[in-house]
């Protein structure tokens, strides 16, 4: 059984992933997935797990953004960036 809800996604949406442990490891890549089972087995129970949870969670559901991966090094090589609109009340200079 998985954790897993069936069916696609809403255009736009990524899926949502269960915050257990089940769910997380098998969002994540082969590589990520034996990190996280990793630091998963040596957290201890209470702030430490669930930090520990927390930050792969993230991670798993960024990682089924589209094109997350090209646009993160994109901007890490300064391609096809795009101009953020001034703040209201911002002065010209």
């Amino acid at each position: 059984m998985s954790a897993r809800p069936d069916g696609p996604g809403q255009p736009g949406r990524v899926r949502p992933i269960p915050r257990t442990i089940e769910a997380i490891g098998q969002a994540l890549t082969a590589e990520k997935r034996a990190r996280f089972y990793g630091e998963v087995q040596t957290a201890e129970q209470g702030p430490e797990l669930d930090g520990v949870l927390e930050r792969w969670w993230m991670d798993a559901v960024l990682d089924q953004v589209p094109g997350r991966r090209r646009r993160h090094a994109d901007g890490v090589a300064g391609r096809n960036l795009v101009p953020l609109p001034k703040p209201r009340g911002a002065s010209e200079r």
